[in-house]
């Protein structure tokens, strides 16, 4: 084999080790302290909600609008930090992130079918904190740590009186997104 091509072959192989070892440092603080805020918003307008299925929409609503934000925040600090923002741990990040976040809107309806819906917030915070653990593997090292805190208060709802849902929700998505996200602004940036 040919010199060039054994040196584009190891080249080839060092990339992808570091790749495969590099972890998603883009995750901005600043977005999730305005995803928090807009979560504080979204608990007030929630509590108000006469039914149930209403309440959902109104944070079906607000992981709308958190997804744009953090998205938006993510790609302006990868941007400004010149930092790569498609690598194989930010694809490991969403895939790990993602898929409790997809079993907890699959298992909305049923609850609120069932009559079951008091148990969506601790649901939704402890499927929530799953994704950010398991997605946080490949971050910085207080994400996961973030989610541990999601994990124990979704837990703690779920065992809480059904009309405290609306504070644990605000506690988790709107307190903890804000204080985690001057933490991670302060520590690692933006």
């Amino acid at each position: 084999m040919p010199i060039d091509l054994r040196a584009m072959d190891n080249l080839s192989f060092i990339r992808g080790a570091i790749e495969r070892a590099g972890s998603f440092t883009a995750v901005s603080g600043m977005g999730q302290s305005v995803v928090g805020i807009t979560a504080l918003g979204a608990a007030w307008i929630a509590a108000r909600q006469m039914t149930r299925d209403r309440w959902v929409w109104v944070w079906v609503a607000e992981a709308m609008a958190a997804l744009l934000i953090s998205g938006w925040a993510i790609a302006r600090k990868a941007e400004k930090r010149d930092l790569p923002l498609f690598t194989g741990a930010s694809r490991r990040f969403a895939l790990s992130f993602g898929l409790p976040i997809a079993v907890g809107a699959f298992l909305t309806p049923p609850l609120l079918n069932s009559g079951a819906g008091d148990y969506i917030p601790g649901l939704w915070l402890a499927l929530y904190g799953t994704g950010i653990v398991t997605g946080g593997l490949f971050s910085v090292a207080i994400v996961p740590v973030m989610g541990i805190c999601f994990v124990l208060l979704g837990a703690c709802a779920l065992y809480a009186p059904p009309g405290w849902g609306d504070l644990f929700m605000a506690a988790g998505f709107g307190g903890l997104h804000i204080g985690f996200g001057i933490a991670i602004a302060r520590r690692y940036g933006g």
